[in-house]
């Protein structure tokens, strides 16, 4: 990297730095990631440590929802599953989504949207924290009792409903324009 670019790299950096810091969303975004993030890798320890789900490997709890320990080597619902060349893929996507979502949220001044890539940046830090400390990720909720095929956790749960709230702010945007600062 040339002297210059890299001059112009750390002023632009330092620009969003100084108005992400004095955003008040960007900081309730980031303690909203935290708690998601937090949340996510309690509700892991306590299934794994306290439960020892992976014992068990299934407690039937109702008829429409079990707790299943399942490793999760892949993305979503086990998608692009392998070796260690897609658990380097995945960390890097995870990883790359959070540190771009950051950005955003440094500039976001709409609660909604705020909550959402909140939400999705605690998720996919949560996921990511798995990959690379455990190769794989832990998923435990299983509501298969409803036709819903798929084993998931706390991460899983906050990304869809981070999509949902960017969706929600979408829609309020489109039909506010005045909104979209």
């Amino acid at each position: 990297m040339s002297k210059l670019s890299d001059i112009n790299l750390r002023s632009r950096v330092a620009a969003w730095w100084g108005k992400a810091k004095s955003n008040r969303l960007f900081r309730l975004g980031l303690f909203g990631a935290a708690i998601v993030l937090i949340t996510d890798q309690l509700t892991k320890y306590w299934i794994v440590q306290v439960v020892r789900l992976p014992e068990l490997r299934k407690i039937e709890v109702s008829g429409i929802f079990d707790l299943t320990y399942v490793e999760n080597y892949g993305a979503s619902f086990g998608m692009l599953a392998g070796g260690m060349t897609s658990r380097i893929f995945l960390s890097l996507i995870s990883a790359g989504v959070a540190v771009g979502l950051i950005i955003w949220l440094g500039q976001l001044r709409r609660p909604v949207a705020t909550i959402g890539v909140s939400f999705i940046i605690g998720g996919a830090l949560g996921n990511l924290y798995d990959r690379i400390m455990y190769g794989y990720v832990v998923d435990f909720l299983d509501f298969s009792g409803l036709m819903f095929p798929w084993v998931f956790n706390v991460a899983d749960m906050a990304i869809n409903v981070g999509v949902a709230f960017l969706i929600l702010d979408a829609w309020q945007t489109r039909e506010h324009p005045a909104d979209k600062a």
